[in-house]
């Protein structure tokens, strides 16, 4: 497979074209920035004058745009992509969009006859430069053999999550643990200058314990994973601590937005019977309601 047709060239996948046409891909691209195309025509990439035209001699069509009605017009518009896309090509959307939009994409490509992954990328523009992104995909296993080559090119790391929609139902759930992860980050960092701690002193304390070190890679495989739920930090102390904490700010002129709702949610697990639990417990606690919920296990 050499002929790719890449549709949307701006920090990430800008980036990725120049990465495929060093390793030798023949690589025609679309954007409707015609600046954005400029900078990697001048790299030895084709300039398409629609996704119409980028798609009828392309193996494979690779979008990377900004939003779900941005993919569908490129690929079903009335320049789309699908119009000239030949049964058998391999197609990959590296955007990150509603999980619906995939899904509705997904349905409309099975039926021409063209292979479909959704692999949005895990990393940084910066990664992407130096071909190290990492691929988040959703697709059956026999597509994903045939991007390989492609994908390798662009990444170092390439997790195969499940059938097609897996890939970016996985990407929104990292995106939203590091987002809210963030906000919770500039709250204890705030916190710390408003009490006359220097945010470096508090930064480098907080890399030592659970606060820097994330609950991903410590509490949560020591206990709630593995069904020990034996307070290592009980429930109750947590909901004391952080009730300080909000004080604490209070009273400095300071609102932890995320502090408040943890409050909220330690309370509630607190209040249903599980106060001297440890304070992963509120993992459990949101499975068994969601289950319940569901009426069948989760899988």
């Amino acid at each position: 497979m050499k002929n790719i047709g890449f549709i949307g060239i701006g920090v990430m996948g800008g980036p990725m074209v120049r990465n495929l046409i060093k390793a030798g891909f023949n690589v025609c691209v679309f954007d409707v920035n015609p600046r954005a195309m400029e900078s990697v025509v001048a790299c030895g990439a084709l300039a398409a004058v629609s996704p119409a035209a980028l798609a009828r001699d392309a193996e494979c069509v690779i979008t990377m745009v900004t939003n779900g009605s941005h993919v569908e017009e490129a690929l079903f518009g009335a320049d789309g992509a699908m119009t000239a896309m030949r049964p058998g090509t391999l197609y990959i959307d590296m955007s990150t969009i509603a999980p619906a939009v995939t899904d509705r994409i997904a349905k409309q490509v099975a039926g021409r006859g063209i292979a479909m992954l959704d692999a949005p990328v895990g990393r940084t523009s910066r990664h992407a430069e130096e071909g190290k992104s990492l691929f988040i995909v959703g697709g059956d296993t026999d597509v994903l053999d045939r991007a390989r080559p492609i994908l390798e090119k662009l990444g170092d790391t390439i997790v195969h999550c499940g059938p097609i929609g897996s890939g970016i139902r996985m990407k929104i759930v990292n995106n939203f643990l590091a987002i809210a992860t963030n906000v919770a980050t500039s709250e204890a960092l705030t916190l710390a200058e408003a009490n006359g701690i220097d945010p470096e002193l508090a930064r480098n304390l907080m890399l030592g314990t659970v606060a820097g070190q994330g609950h991903l890679s410590t509490t949560y495989p020591a206990k709630v994973l593995k069904g020990d739920l034996r307070p290592g930090f009980m429930v109750d102390l947590v909901t004391k601590d952080v009730g300080i904490a909000i004080d604490l700010a209070n009273s400095l002129g300071l609102h932890l937005s995320m502090g408040e709702t943890a409050l909220a949610t330690y309370v509630d697990a607190s209040t249903n019977g599980h106060a001297r639990d440890d304070w992963t417990v509120i993992y459990a606690l949101a499975r068994d309601r969601l289950r319940k919920k569901k009426k069948q296990p989760l899988g």
